[in-house]
């Protein structure tokens, strides 16, 4: 049901969780740990398993915080629980209190979870390419510093998303990268396609996160579109010509 990252499952007072899809209620496409609430899935079954996830993680339910995610560079800090229709628009979380979870759903796109164990602050960010281009992480950092974190002893671990060889996209998505800087064209790889190449997303992440000055980076190295029985994918749905997908949640909290 859920994927752990080395690097943070040995860090005492801190839990956290890449969660499959494996282990809910949902039924069909969303089978079956769905966390999409903006997905067609029955409302009752998307909120169990969030239910279930929250107490893989010693959670309440209503503790386990998600945004309203809108691919954007903004970052939101959780003192208090919210329910979904106060949910702020933003891309990351950073909370420093114990018995809150901070949450991102993806569904491709690329969740990294972050802790400063000296500090005791954690995050959760969601980065497609619109995320990571425009600055998500740098500005989940940013915000974690102003909550007491350091860089260099901050963690972050990129989880599940689609991967180069999945990952194709035309020209004008390259030269948007190239305008910015040449030195992106090593995410990059020819498709066979013309016109079109494979971008290499965790790369670009991970590039992003050192950048950033993060004093340790863990890439799990999964991808969500090769792996349907474990991870829902919203590019391997366009392919199938399938009418919805579910989301995957990821998530880290600190313990009392």
């Amino acid at each position: 049901m859920k994927i752990e990252a080395p690097s943070l499952s040995a860090l005492p007072g801190i839990r956290h969780a890449f969660f499959t899809r494996q282990g809910g209620v949902s039924s069909g496409i969303y089978g079956a740990l769905n966390g999409g609430l903006g997905s067609g899935d029955d409302p009752a079954a998307v909120l169990e398993n969030r239910a279930i996830m929250a107490r893989a993680l010693g959670l309440k339910p209503e503790c386990l915080l998600a945004c309203w995610q809108v691919h954007s560079p903004d970052v939101v800090v959780a003192t208090t629980p919210w329910g979904r229709e106060d949910a702020p628009k933003a891309d990351a979380i950073v909370t420093k209190v114990p018995g809150l979870g901070a949450a991102i759903s993806m569904a491709d796109c690329g969740p990294v979870l972050f802790a400063d164990p000296q500090a005791r602050v954690v995050a959760a960010a969601h980065s497609g390419w619109r995320g990571a281009f425009g600055g998500v992480l740098e500005a989940t950092v940013a915000q974690m510093e102003a909550q007491g974190a350091e860089r260099q002893n901050i963690r972050a671990v990129i989880g599940p998303l689609i991967r180069q060889p999945s990952y194709e996209v035309n020209d004008e998505f390259c030269a948007r990268f190239l305008a910015e800087d040449t030195a992106f064209a090593r995410f990059f790889a020819q498709a066979e396609k013309p016109g079109h190449a494979l971008f290499d997303l965790p790369g670009f992440i991970a590039l992003r996160l050192e950048q950033a000055k993060v004093g340790h980076i863990e890439d799990l190295g999964l991808d969500t579109y090769t792996n349907p029985d474990l991870f829902y994918s919203y590019r391997r749905m366009t392919h199938r010509g399938e009418a919805d997908y579910g989301r995957l949640i990821a998530a880290i909290t600190l313990t009392e």
